[in-house]
Order: C-alpha cells, then structure tokens, then sequence
C-alpha cells in the first residue's frame, strides 16, 4: 500500500496512512492500496461493508456505482489483449471528497501511465483523478477493440489463403470473448453515463462535463464490439464457404483425373479380353503403338482440362 499526497499533479508520498484523515490544505490523498489493505483502512476511513464485500469476494464483480454517505464505490474493469486471450481485472475505486482509494488485485496498467497525466494538468482533486483514472480505461478499450479488428482482419486472409482447422478454434474463441466482453461493456458505459449525468456531490458540475464525453466513448466502443461481433460471425462463414470451396476444389481434380483415366482403362480392358481375333493383337510392335496412343491420350485430355481450369 502506498499512500500519496497530490498537489497541482505533484506526488508526495506519506510514510503514515493516517495523515490522509485529515484533509489538506490544498491537494488530495490517493491511497494505492491492495485487496489485503482494507482490513486496516475500513475502519480508519469508514468504508461501507458492502463495498468491501464486493472487493474481497472472488467472483467477478459487474461494473458498478454505489453511493454512500461519506464516499462512493465506484468498479469498473481494466482490459488487457495479448492476442490470444481477453483479461478483465476489476479496479475498485472508493471516492471521498479528499480521498480517493483505488483497490486491486493485479497491477493496473492505467494506474502506472496515470502519473503524467496527473502532473500535465495539475491535478489538485480526487473528482479531476477520477476522471483521468476513467478515460484512461476507455481509451485502453478503444486500442484492444483495434487491435481485435486487425487480428479479425488478419484471421480473414488467412482463412481465404490456406484454410486449416486451428482457424476455427481460433474464431470460436474470440467470439465467446467478445461475446463476454459485451456482458462487461454495458453496465460500465452505464456506470460513466452516471458519473455524468447523475447529480454527485463529490464531483464537480464542470466536471461532469467531462464524463460525458467519456460516456460518449463508452457508447462508440460498445457499438464497435457489436461490429466486431458481427464479423466474427462473417468470419465463421466465410471459414465454412472456403472448406466448401476446398472440398470442391479435391473433388473437381479427382473427377478430371477419374474422367482422364477412363478412355485408358477401357483401351486396356479391350486388349486384356481372353480373345485371340482382336484389331491388331498379334502386329508387330503393337504393344508399343497402343502405350504411345494411350500416353498422348492422356495428355491430351490432361492440357484440355488445364485449358479449361478443371485442374
């Protein structure tokens, strides 16, 4: 746990976590805490048992915004894409008027690239924190959902180049992800369209403002993963329209090469027959003649189906 004390973006860390009791002069106090911390800041800051419930419980936790007296709880989700698999880690925010408690699990990404975004607009207050904290989590979703389109995009010219059976792995899994992704994407854009639009009296008016260009985002990237949805259905079809394709593709060489190899088996049935009165059975160097009129034969009606694309 790491206590901080901002001041116009500027961070002091606080040896005693007690000293954010008591509110600054100017600035904020932003406590980094983890999920093993809140048993000694609940009491010291009055957190809501509730909230601290939902923090502990190992159960993934729906985006969610909830207003107590002295504080709010705000979950929202961090996205990460490392191409093969989608991961959400929940980041559990407690909001006071010169507190802000952010909780988590895992190392959040957005909290590590937050510091100069801070210092650039000289953050003095927990409500300005928070809204950086908040774009910066949507933005990161904006990035995963391009990253997702160009990997679909990529999967496509794949599948119409060599189809192979990983692909459908590959497209059944990222669906399911997307589709899962879609459960989280709405109650958070809801969760940002409270922060802009609800009253809150730990968040400026002017601010507010803000957050509703933010929830503006939310609304783009929930439409966009929709699209992306859309396409992996796309995808499944155009998967199954190139092994039909394929198939026909064996089935078109395998017909030519049976049609090629009829006149063959037939000239080769006549002369097998147990007669002794066959055309040209007992002429000199008849056996020659008849394999020389089958090879031209065959390769005859071999550059006519090449001609014709049939193989």
């Amino acid at each position: 746990m790491k206590t901080r004390w901002v001041q116009d973006g500027i961070f002091t860390l606080v040896d005693d976590v007690t000293v954010a009791l008591t509110p600054p002069t100017r600035g904020f106090y932003w406590i980094d805490a983890g999920i093993e911390d809140l048993e000694l800041l609940q009491p010291m800051f009055h957190l809501h048992d509730l909230a601290v419930e939902d923090c502990l419980s190992e159960e993934e936790q729906r985006p969610k915004i909830e207003i107590y007296d002295s504080h709010y709880f705000i979950v929202i989700n961090s996205i990460r894409f490392d191409d093969e698999e989608i991961f959400l880690r929940a980041l559990n925010i407690f909001l006071s008027k010169h507190v802000i408690i952010t909780v988590t699990r895992q190392k959040i990404n957005e909290i590590r690239a937050l510091k100069p975004f801070l210092w650039e607009e000289e953050v003095n207050s927990a409500d300005r924190f928070l809204y950086h904290l908040v774009d910066l989590v949507v933005d990161n979703y904006v990035a995963v959902g391009d990253r997702i389109e160009a990997k679909i995009e990529k999967l496509e010219e794949d599948i119409l180049m060599a189809t192979k059976k990983s692909h459908l792995n590959e497209i059944i899994g990222l669906r399911s992800e997307i589709l899962w992704l879609k459960k989280v994407l709405v109650p958070q854009r809801d969760v940002i369209g409270t922060l802009g639009k609800k009253e809150l009296r730990l968040i400026d008016h002017q601010l507010q403002k803000y957050f509703g260009d933010i929830y503006e985002n939310a609304v783009k990237i929930v439409d966009t993963f929709d699209t992306l949805r859309d396409l992996m259905g796309n995808l499944r079809e155009a998967y199954q329209s190139s092994l039909a394709n394929r198939a026909n593709d064996i089935m078109r060489v395998f017909t030519a090469l049976t049609t090629i190899f009829m006149p063959l088996t037939f000239i080769t049935g006549v002369f097998g027959m147990n007669f002794d009165n066959i055309l040209g059975l007992h002429v000199a160097h008849g056996d020659e003649f008849v394999l020389a009129f089958m090879g031209v034969l065959g390769i005859a009606m071999y550059i006519l189906f090449r001609k014709k694309e049939w193989l």
